[in-house]
């Protein structure tokens, strides 16, 4: 049976009666009298010690482990703990005079003030230096697209103040892992022990090697007798959920560290193939459940999909119906399930109203 935390009016109560029982003949319960102050005052007390009990039973589990607890479990039981932030990486282009030196550790700074350091030294040529830069503070914030502006902090003989994200973009930023990623690795990592090469454990591996990482699959011998494919997404950091190059990377790098001396892992990109899809007769057709359609079908193609793996065409149609605010609909397109080859992928597309 359940412990039920007493309510602080229920605390109240008790201690009125426990006083009435042990002194007979007095009226704890009468209004600003001393023993209804003595009885309100240790009733306080207990709510709070009750709280406290309360709070730390669900420090126990990771399931309802705060933050503090989280880490102290994931440093017992994970090889990684909560992933740091990682900087964004890239380059960026330059003009100015022939013979003009960009020491390393050149400071660029984008409008909003993110800065970006350089982490070579090199020679204009031409008119133009391609360098390589890397964010000074670790985050998501430090990602940028192509053509974005960024100005030298201090200028530099012969280089122009000005500069531009080069071809690629800044990318593989991303924030210190959040609680619930860093919970559901803890509860994986108690519910399916390391062996050693297991197929779970380069899911394991993949999950630890970079914050952005949301989604794992794993294809033993797709390739190669000794190989190991490792398909991943980072959902919560690109568009269509699709890894950028840096993240690809970064998880080959980790598990090149920890994989057997046998296996030959690699790490790829899933295609991506947009689903599109065409709804007509909705009802009612306002924006806002257009909006809500349009959620649940994001949510149904994260759930579902998976490379190399079917739509099916039921699961779009419960996916629009069950959107807030839906009361009918017809799919238009598609009229069948939708299979992907190796290595594709389904990932949100354009949806038609017609």
């Amino acid at each position: 049976m359940p412990f039920l935390r007493p309510s602080l009016s229920d605390l109240i109560e008790r201690a009125a009666a426990d006083i009435q029982t042990q002194l007979p003949g007095t009226e704890p319960r009468l209004r600003r009298s001393l023993l209804d102050v003595l009885s309100r005052v240790h009733s306080g007390v207990s709510h709070a010690l009750y709280g406290y009990i309360n709070w730390s039973s669900q420090q126990f589990l990771p399931d309802t482990a705060d933050a503090e607890a989280l880490d102290r479990m994931a440093s017992l039981w994970l090889q990684q703990p909560r992933l740091a932030a990682v900087a964004a990486v890239g380059s960026a282009d330059l003009s100015g005079i022939d013979g003009s030196v960009i020491p390393a550790g050149t400071l660029l700074q984008r409008g909003d003030g993110v800065e970006y350091a350089t982490t070579a030294e090199v020679t204009i040529a031409a008119g133009v230096a391609v360098v390589a830069v890397a964010a000074v503070v670790a985050g998501a914030d430090g990602n940028a697209v192509m053509g974005v502006s960024l100005t030298l902090v201090s200028p530099i003989a012969g280089v122009q103040s000005q500069a531009t994200v080069a071809a690629g973009g800044l990318t593989g930023g991303a924030d210190v892992e959040v609680d619930d990623s860093l919970r559901a690795r803890i509860i994986t990592r108690m519910r399916q022990q390391p062996h050693g090469g297991a197929k779970h454990d380069y899911e394991q591996w993949a999950s630890e090697a970079h914050p952005d990482v949301t989604r794992v699959w794993v294809y033993p011998q797709e390739l190669a007798a000794n190989g190991v494919t490792i398909r991943l997404m980072t959902d919560d950091a690109t568009a269509n959920g699709i890894p950028q190059q840096a993240v690809i990377d970064a998880v080959q790098a980790y598990i090149d560290g920890v994989r057997p001396t046998t296996a030959d892992p690699i790490v790829v990109a899933p295609i991506a193939v947009p689903l599109d899809i065409t709804i007509s007769g909705l009802s009612p057709d306002t924006s806002e459940v257009r909006a809500a359609v349009e959620a649940e079908l994001a949510d149904l193609v994260r759930r579902d999909a998976e490379p190399g793996g079917a739509v099916l065409v039921s699961r779009i149609r419960e996916a629009i119906s069950i959107a807030a605010g839906e009361s009918d609909h017809v799919l238009v397109s598609p009229v069948a399930d939708i299979a992907h080859a190796t290595g594709e992928i389904a990932v949100p597309g354009v949806v038609t109203w017609a």
